[in-house]
């Protein structure tokens, strides 16, 4: 699969994105206006860094394009697969259905799912690249090897900052600490099964999209 194609295509899909999370932003806005509350103002900066490993992502996918090695990319690769759960991570924010009721909860429903799916999006898009890169240096199977071990380490990372309260830059200044609370919890069947399920979740949803896009591609290509 090829990925992300020509600028034009990379311009469209980076404008959904931005007018998606651009949807989400007013969503929260208005219900801020609407309740006379501040509630869900956390899925704001949640979101922002949703987009930290779509960035990191296109850093390292020009970069090899432009014949950088993949050594020469580690620093990039090693951010890119630390941050990589804040993506996916606004999925867990349903939570706050339970504890925050001063909306309707069609719109509260409404308000999540986009900010989940936007960070799904954003997520999917950035394993993409990567898996491009990985696949244009070592093959298929170093590709795939490369977006199912990140999406399945996704899942331990999504219940680190959800039980946790763990950062991605946690593990940038303070490893030990962060290393050592996980390993105080590995028979845990909280982390057990959150990380087992999270990361099966997201395995599914990646690769689904990932073989529409290819059949899609796939006939565009037969019809030029």
């Amino acid at each position: 699969m090829r990925a992300l194609g020509s600028s034009r295509r990379r311009l469209a899909a980076l404008g959904m994105l931005a007018g998606a999370s651009a949807f989400a932003v007013g969503l929260v806005f208005l219900r801020f206006a609407l309740s006379g509350s501040t509630h869900y103002s956390n899925l704001l900066w949640n979101l922002v860094l949703a987009w930290v490993p779509l960035a990191l992502a296109l850093l390292v996918y020009d970069r090899h394009r432009r014949g950088a090695s993949l050594p020469a990319l580690a620093v990039p690769l090693l951010l890119w697969f630390l941050f990589l759960p804040n993506a996916p991570y606004l999925v867990t924010e349903f939570g706050l259905l339970r504890i925050i009721q001063d909306m309707p909860v069609w719109f509260d429903v409404a308000l999540l799912t986009t900010f989940g799916w936007t960070g799904l999006m954003l997520g999917f898009v950035s394993v993409y690249l990567v898996q491009g890169v990985a696949r244009r240096a070592a093959g298929a199977i170093a590709g795939w090897t490369c977006a199912l071990s990140a999406l399945g380490t996704a899942g331990v990372g999504i219940y680190l900052g959800r039980y946790l309260r763990w950062n991605s830059w946690d593990l940038l200044v303070q490893p030990a600490a962060v290393l050592r609370d996980s390993a105080a919890r590995l028979d845990s069947p909280q982390l057990i099964g959150m990380s087992l399920l999270m990361a099966a979740f997201l395995t599914v949803a990646y690769t689904v999209l990932y073989v529409v896009l290819d059949t899609a591609l796939d006939g565009r290509n037969e019809r030029a």
